[in-house]
C-alpha cells in the first residue's frame, strides 16, 4: 500500500505525547469514531511513538499499516479492527483516568530541607518561603510557582503543535505575592496565603495571533496546576506574541 496517496476516515494530531502520557487514551477515544475496517492517521513528533505503537496495534487487534514523515513529524496509519475488548478497554482507560492519583512521600532532612520522593524521581525543598538572594535549594513557593509556569509552558508548547502552530522560543514569567508575609512569619496575625500571581507566556511567531490566543486560553483552561490555584488566588494569565 502507498501510504503517501492514502486517506485516513480520521486524522489527528498527537503532539509530542508519548504512549504513557494520555496518547493511548487519545488514540482509542479517536478510534471509535472509525468505521470497522477503516483507517486512523495519527501524527506525531515523539521519536518513541515509532516503537510503542507497533506492538501496542497487535496487542488490541488492530493493523498497523506503517508510517511516513510528516511536515515536521511522522505520520502513522493504523487499520481498524472492532472488537468488545478494545471498547472494553477504552471504558476501563477512561475511569483508570478519573480515578488517578499522584503519590509523593517527603522526609524532613537536613537544615530548612526536605526531599520529595516520586516514582523514580527525588528532589530537594527549601524553606516554605525564603527571601534570601541565594540559597541551596528553592521555596516550597517557588517550587509551587515553578509548577505553574512548567505545566503552562510545556502544555502549550504541545497545543501549539497539535494545531500545526508555528511556536517558537515559548518563555513564561510567573510573580506571585503573599496576603500578609508577616503572619507566615509570626510576627503578626493575619492570612499567609498567596493573594495574586502574576503568568505572563513570551511565544515568537508568525502564526495568526487569534490562534495563539486560543490555545493559549484553551491551556490554561486544561491545566490542573492553573485551575487549582485559580479557585483560591487572583490568578492573571497573558499572553505576549512577540
Amino acid at each position: 500500500m502507498d501510504l503517501t496517496l492514502t486517506k485516513a476516515d480520521i486524522v489527528f494530531d498527537g503532539g509530542d505525547l508519548d504512549c504513557g502520557s494520555g496518547l493511548v487514551l487519545l488514540i482509542r477515544e479517536h478510534m471509535q469514531r472509525v468505521p470497522d475496517g477503516g483507517l486512523l492517521e495519527m501524527r506525531s513528533s515523539e521519536p518513541t511513538v515509532g516503537l510503542d505503537l507497533p506492538p501496542w496495534c497487535r496487542q488490541v487487534g488492530h493493523e498497523f499499516l506503517g508510517s511516513i514523515p510528516g511536515e515536521g513529524d511522522i505520520r502513522y496509519f493504523v487499520r481498524k479492527r472492532e472488537s468488545e475488548a478494545e471498547t472494553q478497554a477504552l471504558a476501563e482507560d477512561k475511569a483508570k483516568a478519573r480515578s488517578y492519583e499522584w503519590r509523593l512521600r517527603i522526609r524532613a532532612s537536613d537544615h530548612l530541607t526536605s526531599t520529595a520522593y516520586c516514582r523514580n524521581f527525588s528532589f530537594k525543598v527549601g524553606q516554605p518561603a525564603s527571601f534570601e538572594e541565594r540559597d541551596k535549594h528553592p521555596s516550597a513557593v517557588e517550587l509551587l510557582l515553578a509548577s505553574l509556569g512548567g505545566a503552562l509552558a510545556t502544555a502549550y508548547a504541545t497545543e501549539c503543535g497539535r494545531d500545526g502552530l508555528d511556536a517558537e522560543d515559548i518563555e513564561v514569567t510567573v510573580r506571585g505575592s503573599l496576603h500578609n508575609v508577616l503572619s507566615h512569619l509570626g510576627i503578626e496575625e493575619g492570612d499567609p496565603s498567596l493573594a495574586t500571581v502574576m503568568v505572563k507566556c513570551f511565544v515568537s511567531s508568525m502564526d495568526d495571533e487569534g490562534q495563539l490566543r486560543a490555545v493559549w486560553q484553551r491551556t490554561v483552561e486544561r491545566s490542573p496546576v492553573a485551575a487549582t490555584l485559580a479557585k483560591a488566588v487572583a490568578l492573571e494569565t497573558k499572553l505576549m506574541v512577540v
